[in-house]
């Protein structure tokens, strides 16, 4: 479905220090007396990381990458260690970890290795979902947890904003009851390994398992790692009848039942995009 995605941005990392020599002299009563170089630290440097935070949201390729850096290992090096990493994963998740790489604040030691972090986000997801009220409220949906957990990061890429969670996952809901395919946006930026994106005629059309506007039911697996919330609205979703939605502009998502209706929203949320179009090119320097 169409709708704005507000954008994440990835931690900060730190660099190394750089050491700077300084060399002093000074005369005294005629006599050069020579001063020792001393070695500082530059002023301007920061401080390595103590933790690493993983946001709501990230995909598993961006959590291995900033685990890359903030371990300062070369890229590509966490994701070759999930064959070393004993991670304790459902088994629908056939190994992936996508879903269960757990958004929060995770300690750095001297010594951690990406095994170590991907373990403890791992244990983490397991503990959240397999305990009450989550395992409880998925089976409440004739649903397991990790199907729940897969609806919960599409409401985690889809919401516009927290309040709107409980609303999506109604719309996951009553599709998924009325055999009616997602058609959700985010699916399809997954399936394309892209950032947020408005999906074009062309893009629903591509082969993929992924592709929520040809498949029906849930993806494969989750799309990213959703938060706490998400996960809440996925197990109690909001009470309604709608089947459709579009964030027409910041703040304002409406959610319908009625098609005619969507298709009224989508035409002003198109118009409002040419306006903002027609305005950034009227405004960019001409050539």
């Amino acid at each position: 479905m169409q709708m704005n995605t507000p954008s994440r941005k990835t931690i900060r990392l730190t660099r190394r220090g750089r050491l700077a020599l300084i060399a002093t002299g000074a005369v005294v009563a005629g006599t050069a007396v020579a001063v020792p170089l001393l070695t500082v630290q530059d002023q301007e440097e920061e401080k390595k990381p103590t933790s690493l935070v993983i946001r709501e949201g990230w995909r598993a390729a961006q959590v291995y990458a900033a685990v890359d850096k903030a371990l300062e290992l070369p890229p590509g090096a966490t994701k070759k260690s999930l064959d070393q990493a004993d991670l304790k994963l459902p088994i629908d998740a056939e190994g992936n970890p996508e879903g269960y790489l757990f958004p929060a604040r995770y300690p750095l030691a001297e010594k951690t290795t990406p095994e170590e972090l991907l373990t403890a986000m791992v244990d983490t997801a397991n503990k959240k979902f397999n305990g009450a009220p989550i395992a409880a409220g998925a089976q409440r949906n004739a649903m397991n947890v990790y199907q729940a957990v897969t609806i919960a990061s599409l409401v985690q890429a889809e919401a516009a904003s927290k309040a709107d969670m409980g609303k999506v996952a109604r719309v996951i809901f009553n599709r998924l009851e009325r055999g009616m395919p997602l058609q959700m946006d985010s699916t399809i930026n997954y399936a394309l390994d892209r950032a947020p994106a408005s999906t074009t005629l062309e893009d629903t059309r591509i082969d993929s398992p992924y592709n929520s506007y040809q498949r029906m039911g849930l993806p494969p697996t989750p799309i990213d790692n959703p938060g706490e919330e998400a996960v809440r609205a996925a197990i109690s979703p909001t009470p309604g009848d709608w089947l459709y939605y579009v964030t027409v502009k910041p703040g304002d998502t409406r959610f319908t039942a009625e098609y005619k209706e969507h298709q009224r929203n989508l035409a002003e949320f198109d118009a409002r995009q040419k306006s903002a179009d027609a305005a950034r090119k009227s405004q960019s320097p001409k050539e």
